[in-house]
């Protein structure tokens, strides 16, 4: 028994120093889906259900990975007039879990980027103005790390983790939207 609290002694110093990761909630979804489309008379939350050659087609174009074939697709609106769409995505950083409000364009660009939650050691927290290199993006072979986007010194993790969320809203974007946005619009220039 003393040689057990000899050997853990070092390792009970040790943790003693060590700060426990702390979460942060920095706004809920009601919150960040009003501040998403400040200037909407209304705002539609449908829930879409992905099917294999959806998820495969989204998976493919983002390079990233998926984990959930249910997502909730807010869209804003102005009178009749569709002024943006918006996506929460949540995620894994290195261990625990990160969460971001995407709003995308009518056009494909991502128009807001903005961090919900952050559950990781605050070292590797995302500055605002590191995310602000994201915004007007589309989804183009230069939004990756060492393309256009800069990593975070010291947050290889959370570079890569934000990167990928940026990119599987955009690619959700032309899989479920851009098409059906086009076929609207063929059919209202027929009225």
């Amino acid at each position: 028994m003393l040689i057990t609290l000899i050997y853990a002694f070092p390792v009970l110093v040790l943790l003693a120093f060590v700060e426990p990761a702390e979460g942060k909630v920095y706004a809920s979804r009601k919150q960040a889906i009003s501040e998403a489309f400040p200037t909407a008379t209304r705002v539609t939350d449908e829930t879409v259900y992905l099917n294999d050659g959806q998820l495969e087609r989204i998976q493919r174009l983002a390079k990233a990975r998926l984990d959930s074939r249910i997502l909730r697709l807010y869209t804003g609106f102005v009178d009749e007039r569709v002024i943006g769409y918006a996506l929460i995505d949540v995620h894994t950083v290195r261990t625990l879990p990160e969460a971001f409000l995407l709003v995308i364009s009518p056009t494909g660009q991502i128009s807001r980027l903005r961090l919900l939650a952050f559950y990781e050691p605050a070292d590797y927290l995302p500055h605002v103005v590191w995310l602000r290199q994201f915004q007007d993006r589309f989804l183009d072979p230069d939004l990756s790390l060492n393309q256009k986007i800069h990593g975070i010194v010291g947050s290889t993790l959370t570079s890569q983790a934000v990167t990928s969320s940026v990119r599987r809203a955009l690619a959700m974007y032309h899989v479920l939207i851009e098409k059906k946005t086009a076929a609207n619009l063929l059919l209202s220039d027929k009225d």
